[in-house]
């Protein structure tokens, strides 16, 4: 089986943010991501980390606009300076928490000039920090109206543009079913760029059993062909957390 990690901004929500940790390695767990960790003191999730032995494995970038505003824009124009000040605050949270990966969000926009924008930002962001590897996530517009990333060959198109060794794709099964409507399929095109892969239950988005995605067969099929990163529950549960991880066997 995969190596499983907890999205903590989803699971164990019956429980205050800090006790999820304990939680999820109880439960488990080798690894976590939390979405936004910026309102949380950060060395304290440092030390929950530490002390529990778990992974840190993602957290999205740039942090999120606390009126309301989108929730990423490193691909809309006009934006480009603000994106650039927000990764850089990003770097200072993930030098303490030391994610694995960084998601970067493109944000709510459409055509060419928003492409453009997108690829320059993230070759400047991969050249920033190097070191740090960055995801880029395909999300469907049913979810997230306007969303710019949101198929898969526009993903291919800005990968190959960017060229960068430390920039891969973060492939979500339950977006790559509303996307395509085949995840096997989607990823035997995709999967070769994948290095994050996060999965939730289709309809629903529950937990990843049962439903329209034959989970079995593709974590059969991640082991098969010798997918070595993280596979993270991003869902919400139907009841409880712990009542509804059969699933990760």
């Amino acid at each position: 089986m995969p190596k499983f990690s907890a999205n903590l901004t989803w699971l164990f929500r019956e429980l205050p943010f800090m006790d999820r940790f304990r939680a999820a390695r109880d439960a488990g767990f080798e690894g976590v991501e939390v979405l936004f960790p910026y309102d949380c003191p950060t060395q304290d999730m440092r030390d929950q980390l530490v002390f529990c032995g778990l992974t840190f494995v993602l957290m999205n970038c740039p942090p999120p606009n606390a009126t309301g505003g989108p929730q990423g824009f490193a691909a809309i124009p006009g934006l480009e300076d603000r994106f650039r000040r927000d990764f850089d605050r990003t770097l200072r949270f993930s030098r303490v928490l030391k994610p694995r990966h960084l998601h970067v969000m493109a944000g709510a926009a459409d055509g060419p000039d928003a492409e453009t924008v997108f690829i320059d930002n993230l070759r400047w962001a991969a050249a920033r920090a190097p070191d740090q590897s960055l995801t880029i996530e395909p999300i469907n517009r049913i979810d997230m109206p306007g969303y710019f990333l949101a198929d898969y060959d526009t993903a291919e198109r800005v990968l190959a543009a960017v060229g960068a060794p430390n920039l891969s794709l973060q492939f979500d099964a339950y977006h790559a079913h509303r996307i395509t409507g085949d995840v096997m399929a989607a990823w035997s095109a995709h999967g070769h760029r994948a290095r994050h892969v996060q999965v939730a239950g289709y309809p629903g988005r529950h937990e990843p059993e049962g439903g329209e995605i034959d989970y079995p067969s593709f974590f059969a099929r991640l082991d098969a062909e010798g997918y070595d990163g993280w596979v993270s529950g991003e869902y919400a549960p139907a009841t409880t957390t712990d009542a509804g991880l059969g699933w990760i066997g």
